[in-house]
Order: structure tokens, then sequence, then C-alpha cells
């Protein structure tokens, strides 16, 4: 192409922004249109049983799955449809408040299934959520955690941009739970049990250029043991069906060859090395398959990053030849984005970690490879370092865990990826 029609070539126009847009419970992952949404009453009226306080049935069914305690005496549920058009307040279009029979005004919007607050922007919005899902005992709880603190004090600002929980519980319960444990005390985080499934941990990244809706990233924690559940493989469906963009972890350890190799090679005694881990095949099959069978042609174009955790065991396996991994390979290596995705390291990480996927787990490639049209391979450490007996050595020094949410911003057009100069 001549450098003349190379100048004057029009730029595609971008396709013109909906009036509003479905929205996605970042709760019980329900998909719904902004119009759908009920209202919790701002008030209560002892002398109206339409306003009376009373048990909430469905927000507490949703509290009970989660272990957490019911709650009493709740204002009551307002329908839009029971309030003349005039009485409803509408912002860019979307259905935001009610004004009910006694002149009070409301805007508690709730999901219609769960009667959880939707955050502020639902409907105005995409409801791009960013799930992190992988079987049990694959680290998620402890690269959530890395992660979120990763993109709070550091990933944010090099993209212009803030991460913060949805809500003042949340970020008191990661900040309890998760980060002083980790980041404070050293201690690392149990694994979660069935019996203790947790409530979704949501956090928003917000950028400062208006133009640019927060991305919601959504922490649910399934046991590997619960994945056999209805109730829980439900849940989870939804939760995998209406994300924009999903981190599956892979611990190291789920693949046989490499549980055997790290073995003889950091030489442990026999009976120290747990056993009962899922091969990474089986829980594609298990997590997914379900929902992928209904999907046109049996696949996901859901951007989807596959992320092999704790990969400073894998010097383990490192030699000059590169019979498993390269002794200089990039995976070891600290590496910081800054307002773009440079695609070139992104490119050399995804193919080394792809080349040594296919190495040590072919069954589990070539799954992911029928399942899914849109993947990228990435090896992040959380820790930074091998813990011992179950307590860290040092500080905790995060090697590449945002690069994999940075390729999901890039995927979803909120930045750019760019070649190195």
């Amino acid at each position: 192409m001549s450098f003349l029609s190379n100048l004057f070539r029009r730029k595609p126009q971008a396709a013109p922004r909906p009036l509003f847009y479905d929205i996605v419970c970042p709760y019980c992952f329900s998909k719904f249109s902004p119009e759908e949404v009920v209202f919790r009453a701002s008030h209560h009226r002892e002398d109206d049983e339409d306003y009376a306080l009373g048990e909430d049935e469905l927000l507490n069914k949703y509290r009970e799955r989660f272990g957490l305690d019911s709650v009493h005496d709740m204002e009551a549920i307002l329908h839009p449809h029971d309030v003349p058009e005039e009485h409803r307040l509408y912002s860019d279009h979307v259905l935001t408040g009610l004004t009910d029979r006694y002149g009070e005004l409301t805007r508690h919007r709730l999901c219609p299934y769960c009667h959880n607050e939707l955050p502020v922007t639902a409907g105005k919005v995409p409801s791009n959520i960013i799930s992190i899902i992988g079987a049990s005992q694959a680290g998620k709880s402890v690269y959530m955690t890395s992660l979120i603190h990763t993109l709070q004090h550091v990933t944010a600002d090099h993209f212009d941009a803030a991460c913060m929980p949805l809500n003042a519980e949340i970020s008191r319960k990661f900040r309890s739970m998760y980060e002083e444990p980790l980041f404070e005390r050293g201690d690392l985080l149990t694994s979660t049990q069935k019996e203790k499934m947790q409530e979704p941990f949501i956090f928003q990244f917000v950028f400062k250029d208006e133009e640019k809706p927060p991305l919601t990233l959504v922490f649910f924690d399934v046991a590997g043991e619960g994945m056999v559940d209805q109730d829980y493989l439900g849940l989870h469906g939804q939760h995998i069906k209406n994300s924009a963009g999903i981190l599956f972890m892979v611990d190291p350890l789920q693949i046989r060859s490499i549980r055997e190799r790290i073995k003889i090679n950091l030489g442990d005694k026999p009976g120290e090395w747990v056993s009962q881990y899922d091969e990474p095949r089986d829980v594609v099959l298990t997590m997914f398959g379900d929902f992928i069978a209904y999907q046109d042609k049996g696949k996901t174009d859901i951007p989807t990053a596959v992320v092999l955790t704790k990969s400073d065991m894998l010097t383990a396996l490192a030699d000059e030849e590169g019979t498993y991994i390269k002794t200089n390979s990039n995976i070891f290596n600290p590496m910081e984005h800054r307002k773009y995705l440079d695609l070139d390291e992104f490119a050399n990480i995804d193919g080394e970690v792809r080349r040594f996927i296919e190495k040590v787990d072919k069954p589990f490639k070539g799954t992911m490879d029928v399942y899914f049209t849109d993947t990228a391979y990435f090896a992040v450490s959380a820790l930074g370092s091998n813990p011992v007996e179950q307590k860290l050595q040092g500080l905790v020094s995060p090697i590449r865990v945002d690069e994999p949410f940075i390729w999901l911003l890039y995927k979803l057009k909120y930045i750019e990826g760019r070649e190195s100069q």
C-alpha cells in the first residue's frame, strides 16, 4: 500500500454506543436488563404491610449458601412496574431510582435474583467481569491476594487507574483474612474447604479516564471437592458463562510428570508430597464441560488466560538445554508493563509456557485448544519463593502476577498493545 493511501486511509468507525447494557450481577452472576432491577425501600411503616419490615427470602437464601447469617427486619422490596412512569428516575437511559407512594426516593437497586445491591454503574457501562478460577489447591487464594495487592499498589498507577473493593465489608474481609496474614505476617493461606464456600470477593479496576468503564474482578473460590455439588456447579456455570474474561489457575504440581520430576530434583522425603491433585485436563472437563457444551460449535470465545502458578518451583526443572525450560527463561524475571501491553514480551512468555505445557501435559493443552478459541499462557509466582513448612522465607516478592490481568485489559480493549521499540 502506498504512503498516500496509508495517510488517507480512514480509521474504522467505532460501533455506536447502546443506550444501556445488560447487567451481570457480581454476586450471583445472573444476567438481566436494567428494567428488571428491583429496589429496596428507603424507609418502613408499621401502618402499611407493603412497607413493613420483614424477611428477604431471596437475600437470605443467597447468604445461607455462603454460610452467612440471615438478616431480619429488612425494608420492603419495590417493583418498578408497581410505580407510575413519572415516579421512576432515569440516568443515562438507565432506571436508577423510584419515588414511592409516600414521596420517598430510593436509589438502592438490587439484583432481581439474589437481592444484593448493584454497583452504581450497572447498566450504564458493560458488566465486564473477570473471574479467577481453578481447582482445589491450585493456589487461587494466594494468587488472588498477591494479584489484588499488586494491582492496588503498583499496576493501577501504571495504567492511570485505581483498584478498589466494591464495598467496605469486602475491604475489611480481604485485609483481615488475606492481605495481612500473607503480606504482614508471612502466613500461608489455608485451602478453602467445601463447607466454607465463600462469598465472592469483588473489586473494581476504575480508570481515571471516564470514557473507560470500570472492570470488575470477581474471585469466587469453589473448593475442588465441591465441583460435583449441583449447587456449586450451577453457580459456577453462571459465573463462567457471564464472564468477559477468565484467569484459569493451574498448579504445576497438578501435572504428574512435573510433580515427580520436582520431587526428585528437590530431594523431598517420601510421603511429604500431596498426591490428591486433580489433573488439569480433568479440571477443564469438569469446570467447563457443561457450560461449553451449549456454546456455538462447542467452543467458547471468552478470552482465557491460563496461569501456571508457583513458577519459582520450576527452577528445579531448568537447565541450559531447555529440556523442560531454560535456566535463563523470562518466566523467572520480574517484568512491569506500563501504559500498554508489551506485545514482544507477551509473545515470548506465551510461547515459552505453551511449549512447556505441550511437553509436560499434551492432553491438557489439546483440551484447551478444542474448547477455547482465545487463550494465552503465563507463568507467575505469587510469593516469589517456595515456602518452608507453611512459612515464607523473607518478604513476599510477586513475579509477573499482574501480566495475565493486563493481557485481559488488552483483549477487552481497555489498553493498547505495542511492540518493543
